[in-house]
């Protein structure tokens, strides 16, 4: 394909914007709804891949990656979400941000499941689980330090994004704890291995349990 022999393969400073990525794209159905535009980027040698939380982070993004050698792919969606940044973040490739710390499950997300994450964390501590969420912005190359680390403090994590499970952030974490002598448990939620769907944005996040109480739920169920 053109985006791996003319793009990827030379390393040209080509950047995609991926538009009203993910279930929320809603009515317009499976075939509107890409989930699984990051595993395809994610898999192409010299790519970039970046999925940000807010707008804050989107603006800082799109100028870092405007300056940046190589090509990259940045995944957007139109779902409206609250800010999570002040204007003292600064967007870094490579580097996640911890947007609550916890000591009992660490939660990745990605895009605007970051926000559902923090809705989750809030429920999940009316019952006394402390639950970090770390925003992964940069899905590739993946912050492994983050990573270990959550792996090392919690021994359970879990990984959230409005996409495929196959070959997108969970995965890039699976591979992550492979690395690791004796790896935590790891649970990824996300689309499980179907195409989309025609329906409201809210809709199409509850039948997926991509809503903060029904993620809290399947974490509860877990945990225990």
């Amino acid at each position: 394909m053109p985006v791996r022999t003319q793009i990827a393969y030379p390393s040209l400073p080509v950047k995609f914007i991926g538009s009203s990525a993910g279930l929320t794209q809603g009515p317009d159905g499976a075939s509107h709804q890409s989930l699984e535009d990051v595993a395809i980027m994610r898999a192409l040698p010299n790519m970039v891949v970046i999925c940000p939380a807010d707008e804050v982070e989107t603006r800082q993004a799109t100028s870092v990656i405007a300056d940046w050698p190589g090509p990259v792919y940045m995944r957007l969606g139109r779902y409206p979400v609250p800010r999570l940044f002040d204007e003292g973040y600064r967007f870094q490739i490579g580097k996640a941000a911890i947007l609550r710390e916890g000591k009992d499950v660490a939660i990745f997300a990605t895009g605007h499941m970051a926000c559902k994450a923090l809705d989750a964390a809030d429920l999940l501590a009316r019952d006394r689980i402390e639950a970090g969420v770390i925003d992964i912005s940069t899905i590739k190359p993946l912050d492994g330090a983050v990573v270990r680390e959550a792996a090392k403090d919690t021994g359970f994590l879990v990984s959230i994004e409005e996409h495929s499970i196959i070959g997108g952030l969970g995965s890039a974490i699976a591979e992550c704890l492979t690395e690791i002598a004796r790896p935590p448990r790891l649970l990824r939620l996300g689309v499980r291995d179907e195409f989309g769907e025609s329906g409201l944005a809210d809709e199409l996040l509850e039948v997926h349990r991509l809503t903060g109480p029904l993620i809290a739920d399947d974490i509860q169920r877990t945990i225990q």
